[in-house]
C-alpha cells in the first residue's frame, strides 16, 4: 500500500526576475576591455620570454657540447683507443660527430638553431687514457640576438671539461 501525501500549498520559487529589456552576460565594451588588458600584459611579457628562449638555447647547446666531451673521453678510456670529435663542415653550430680510431661513428649531434653561434677548435682528440692529445682552445657559445647570453667550455689537459657563464678569456 502506497501513501501519497498531498501538499496543501503550491511550490513557489524565488528566482530573481530579469527585466524584459536587459539580457544577462558581458557587454561588448567589457569584452574589449578584457582583450585590451590581455594584449598589454602580453606586450610586457614578450621581451622577457624572448630572452628566456635565447638563454635556454645557449644552456642546451653548452650541455650538448659538454656531454659530448664527457662521452668521447669515456669511450676513449673504455676502448683504450683514440676518440675524436669533429665539427660538421668545420662549423660546430652545424653539429658534430664522435668517431673512434677506426672511423666508426659513436654519436652524431644535430645542428643547432641559427640563434646559437659556437666556435671551438678544429677537432678534439682523446687518447686511450682519457687525456687530450694536445692543448685546445675553449668552446665559446654566444646567442646571435645580441650576445648577452654566453657560455665558455674549457678542457684541461687531463680531459675534463668545465663550463662557465661568460666569455672565454
Amino acid at each position: 500500500m502506497v501513501n501519497l501525501v498531498m501538499l496543501s500549498t503550491p511550490l513557489t520559487h524565488n528566482f530573481p526576475l530579469i527585466s524584459a529589456g536587459r539580457a544577462a552576460g558581458f557587454t561588448l565594451i567589457e569584452a574589449l576591455f578584457v582583450v585590451l588588458v590581455l594584449g598589454a600584459l602580453t606586450a610586457l611579457a614578450l621581451p622577457s620570454f624572448r630572452d628566456l628562449v635565447r638563454s635556454q638555447a645557449i644552456k642546451t647547446a653548452s650541455f650538448d657540447v659538454f656531454s659530448s666531451l664527457v662521452l668521447a673521453r669515456n669511450e676513449a678510456v673504455t676502448r683504450n683507443a683514440t676518440v675524436t670529435i669533429t665539427p660538421n663542415g668545420g662549423n660546430w653550430a652545424s653539429g658534430w660527430q664522435i668517431t673512434d680510431a677506426g672511423g666508426a661513428v659513436i654519436r652524431r649531434q644535430d645542428p643547432f638553431p641559427t640563434s646559437v653561434t659556437i666556435t671551438g677548435p678544429a677537432s678534439v682528440n682523446y687518447n686511450g687514457m682519457g687525456r687530450l692529445t694536445g692543448a685546445i682552445s675553449g668552446f665559446s657559445l654566444v646567442d646571435s640576438g645580441g650576445g648577452f647570453n654566453t657560455r665558455c667550455i674549457t678542457v684541461d689537459l687531463s680531459g675534463r671539461p668545465s663550463v662557465k657563464t661568460g666569455t672565454c678569456s
